[in-house]
């Protein structure tokens, strides 16, 4: 496999590119350069080979959006995605994502990604010129830490991922099991058990009765006709009063 990227050692202290972004917003054409994104802030940001694909929508983008309260806290302004992919494309991605904290950023003609020295030819997928697979800490515009996919066949996604680049940021950060609670509009305790997880400081995903799924789903995996239902690192753990009982002895 001949792919020729640039080193972590190469980047890491340099600039990002200077590079406008044409996006669409709103129906209008909106430029946005490089210090738009970067100037004063500091960045967490990853680029993968394409919206839409598998492991970009299955993990890569979703651990991040997952993750940004943690990246916050940590003194991170802001995440941003890049791909070689239009602005049209990234807006749908982003919205079938749902990935409201994660800022999706068309490098449609590949000009950051080259100026990064990530540029790489996927011709033997149809995929014509795509990003390398990689992350990085930028700070006020400097390249602080990079995480660069190794180079060999396939896909590889073992670096780049949001996990390493928070304990990269933080040593003593253990990640959070993943949550998701089954809801339903108006539902009081439904409301009660999502406050139970927020004030153990349980960030989750919400899944909407009537928009994301339904009784018939709910019926299937748990037995039960009810709402809210709550999911823990993969344990079920029920209703909000099972909930309660559970997080009483945490």
């Amino acid at each position: 496999m001949s792919v020729q990227i640039k080193t972590a050692a190469e980047l890491e202290g340099q600039n990002v590119p200077s590079v406008v972004f044409h996006t669409r917003k709103d129906d209008a054409w909106v430029d946005v350069s490089t210090d738009d994104l970067f100037k004063g802030k500091k960045v967490a940001v990853f680029s993968l080979p394409g919206a839409f694909t598998p492991t970009c929508s299955s993990t890569h983008l979703p651990r991040y959006n997952e993750l940004a309260g943690e990246f916050k806290k940590r003194g991170v302004d802001s995440i941003v995605c890049i791909s070689v992919n239009d602005t049209f494309v990234m807006n749908a991605w982003l919205a079938d994502q749902e990935a409201e904290n994660i800022i999706v950023v068309p490098d449609g003609n590949g000009e950051f990604s080259r100026g990064m020295g990530m540029l790489v030819s996927k011709e033997q997928l149809g995929f014509g010129n795509r990003s390398w697979r990689y992350s990085m800490i930028v700070n006020d515009g400097k390249i602080e830490k990079m995480f660069i996919e190794p180079v060999k066949d396939g896909d590889p996604f073992e670096v780049s991922d949001a996990d390493t680049m928070l304990k990269h940021i933080d040593p003593n950060w253990v990640p959070q099991e993943s949550v998701a609670i089954i809801s339903k509009p108006g539902c009081q305790f439904c409301a009660k058990a999502k406050e139970l997880l927020k004030s153990k400081g349980y960030a989750f995903e919400e899944i909407v009765l009537g928009r994301d799924a339904s009784i018939t789903s709910i019926r299937a995996i748990t037995g039960k006709a009810t709402a809210p239902q709550v999911f823990i690192g993969g344990q079920y753990i029920g209703g909000s009063e099972d909930l309660e009982k559970f997080l009483a002895n945490k």
